[in-house]
């Protein structure tokens, strides 16, 4: 009673690809020291962050301990990100004992718009480079690039896969930041009014567990306006087998179709140019889907086949929930030991706090691991995390101190 991609994928007609600027960019190395990366076109435009490195280079500060260890942060940020899940709130602190990044390694479903808030104090000197790539295996290939000064940006997942989200401060800077990552749909719902509810998803059995159910069916009542998810041309408009009356929608400047099923009206032509909102059809219950209440079968087809449609237009933009206030500013003990990538991190390690969100700290041990750590499992140590030049301060005598001790 409902239709199935499968058994329509003939009714596909063949794109021709569209090379747009973003294909034709070339993403060079972003540091002469960082891991593997993809090109992503022909010519290069660097990215804010590969920049700054450019600067470092000019002014030799690339050759300093300090400017080895933002190259090497940057690097290890990729090579090694702290994987958290989708929708995401955090505040962080980059702190002065040294240079660091943070890489956040999340999954994401194609047909999600991500979408990204950074913001610093307008009081504190600090700029935040944010970059965004997707893992390919041991590569990474990159997406798209922002800083603090931009205090908003997004991304349609294309792909569903693995992301990581770069954030690194200029050399030298420090200060407080929040971030927040929100999950939505990347087109419009396609049935309108307060009364359409989902109610048979992707991959429900059907046909006594025959075949399953490839789009997702949208509840509401007979002639209520099924509309154009986003702008676009319709590219066919028949009424055959279980679809019953369907309509066909190719959105603009995209590789997939949308289809709209068991529609009581068609209220368009093939070859017109629709916008989103413009009105398709009517629902209704034709095809096989005649002894059912009136729905929208709803589908994305990619050349290669049907994907799950909902999270394209899932109307609930999903959002973290907030951060408990936390000081960043101390040294933290260590109170449960914990593992981290098969090693373990033992009571009593002292930990840099880097990052504040619903579930704990994401902290930093004296080896280097960055992990997620419960507040249950630390303490504050009252000693606030200190500059490198304090640290050497505090380890060291002074000269007269260290000549004294040597007579």
């Amino acid at each position: 009673m409902f239709q199935e991609a499968h058994c329509l994928q003939n009714n596909l007609k063949p794109f021709s690809m569209k090379f747009t600027s973003a294909t034709l960019l070339l993403f060079v190395n972003l540091l002469s020291s960082s891991c593997n990366f993809t090109s992503s076109g022909i010519f290069s435009k660097k990215t804010p962050h590969e920049k700054y490195a450019e600067r470092l280079d000019d002014e030799d500060l690339d050759k300093t301990p300090q400017g080895r260890q933002w190259l090497a942060a940057a690097k290890s940020a990729l090579e090694a990100p702290h994987v958290m899940q989708l929708p995401y709130r955090q505040v962080g602190y980059f702190q002065s004992d040294k240079p660091r990044a943070l890489g956040l390694k999340f999954s994401a479903k194609r047909g999600e718009r991500l979408l990204f808030t950074l913001n610093k104090s307008a009081a504190v000197n600090l700029v935040v480079y944010a970059d965004l790539f997707k893992q390919n295996g041991s590569e990474v290939e990159y997406l798209q690039s922002s800083d603090t000064n931009e205090a908003a940006f997004s991304l349609d997942i294309e792909e569903a896969g693995t992301y990581v989200l770069r954030l690194q401060p200029e050399l030298g800077r420090t200060g407080e930041y929040s971030l927040s990552i929100a999950v939505g749909p990347t087109i419009a719902f396609p049935v309108s009014g307060t009364k359409a509810v989902p109610g048979s998803f992707w991959g429900a059995s059907r046909d006594g567990g025959k075949r399953s159910h490839e789009g997702v069916d949208i509840f509401a009542p007979k002639g209520t306006p099924a509309v154009a998810s986003a702008d676009g041309v319709i590219t066919g408009v028949k009424e055959e087998g279980i679809g019953g009356k369907v309509v066909w929608l190719r959105p603009t400047g995209k590789d997939y179709y949308l289809y709209y099923a068991h529609l009581d009206k068609q209220l368009v032509q093939e070859g017109q140019i629709v916008r989103q909102g413009d009105v398709v059809g009517t629902v209704g219950n034709t095809g096989n889907a005649r002894n059912t209440p009136s729905h929208l079968h709803f589908g994305v087809y990619m050349n290669h086949g049907p994907v799950d449609p909902y999270p394209f237009i899932n109307k609930e933009v999903k959002t973290a929930p907030a951060v408990p206030e936390k000081s960043l500013a101390n040294y933290l003990h260590l109170t449960k030991s914990q593992k981290v990538r098969n090693q373990s991190i033992t009571v009593n390690s002292v930990l840099v706090p880097l990052a504040v969100t619903a579930k704990g700290y994401i902290t930093e041990s004296p080896e280097g691991q960055i992990f997620l750590t419960p507040f249950t499992a630390v303490k504050s140590t009252g000693q606030p995390v200190r500059s490198a030049s304090e640290a050497t301060a505090i380890s060291e005598p002074p000269k007269e101190r260290r000549r004294a001790n040597k007579g």
